[in-house]
Formats: C-alpha cells, sequence, structure tokens
C-alpha cells in the first residue's frame, strides 16, 4: 500500500494558546478527545488510553510524545497493545489573524494488519475528520 498519509487542516476561530491547552492539557482533551489517565507533553513520556468503534470493540492505544514545541507542534506515536504496527500523529498549529489553523497527519497507517478493518485507513480518514471537524470544533468555538 506505500506510505499512507493522513492530513486534515482546520481553521479555529481561538487563539493559538486556545487550541495548545485543548490537545496538551488532559482535563481539557477529555472533553473533545479521550479521557486520558496522565498526559505530558513532554518527549519521552508514555501515555495509554481505550478507544475504538463500539463498546464491544475497544483497543489500548500506546503512545510516546516524540516531539513538543508549545504552541506549534505535538509528535507522537501510535500503535495498538497485541497488533502489529506503529504509527505518527503530529499536530502542528500555526497562528492566522488572530486564528488557528491546526494541520493534524497520521503516518505509517500500513504498517496495521490489513486484514482488521477497524485499522483501516478509510476508518481513521473518517475518525480524524469527525474529532477535529466535530469535536474538537465544538469543544473550541462553543462558548464554555
Amino acid at each position: 500500500m506505500g506510505n499512507q498519509l493522513i492530513v486534515v487542516e482546520g481553521i479555529f476561530n481561538v487563539p493559538v494558546s486556545k487550541v495548545w491547552n485543548a490537545i496538551t492539557r488532559k482535563d481539557e482533551m477529555k472533553k473533545w478527545y479521550f479521557d486520558l489517565y496522565e498526559f505530558r507533553p513532554e518527549p519521552g513520556f508514555q501515555f495509554q488510553f481505550w478507544g475504538g468503534p463500539a463498546p464491544d470493540r475497544q483497543y489500548l492505544h500506546l503512545c510516546e510524545i516524540i516531539d513538543a514545541i508549545p504552541e506549534k507542534k505535538l509528535s507522537h506515536t501510535w500503535r495498538y497493545d497485541g497488533y502489529p504496527g506503529n504509527t505518527m500523529v503530529t499536530f502542528e498549529l500555526t497562528e492566522q489573524d488572530g486564528k488557528t489553523l491546526l494541520r493534524l497527519s497520521h503516518q505509517g497507517i500500513e504498517t496495521f494488519p490489513e486484514d482488521n478493518e477497524d485499522l483501516s485507513i478509510g476508518n481513521f480518514i473518517a475518525g480524524w475528520n469527525s474529532i477535529i471537524h466535530v469535536s474538537l470544533r465544538n469543544y473550541l468555538e462553543t462558548p464554555q
């Protein structure tokens, strides 16, 4: 399948600092993303969480922070306990006239087992689009 890369971009009508907090503070993340036991945007920090397409099909995600540049970039590995494959997720933030351009990229999907539909590129594309364009947008742009 080659090197599969997913890119999802969105412009949010909030400052970069608010988006950075949303993607790096566990109490904020659980409001729109996943409920993490612990999270620190520091290279080498390892975190895990459960997630999946249905209550009876959950996967333990195993991740490690690779790069963290405050209010600019956050990269971490993304793999599943008990399954081959290792991918990289990167959030990049750019200020644009008081708004924030977020660029999410997820690469290496082809390293996951091809016979597991839950781990197909189509599911990742749909999932990231929903997470960024629905969940994160609603969280950031709805008055709290």
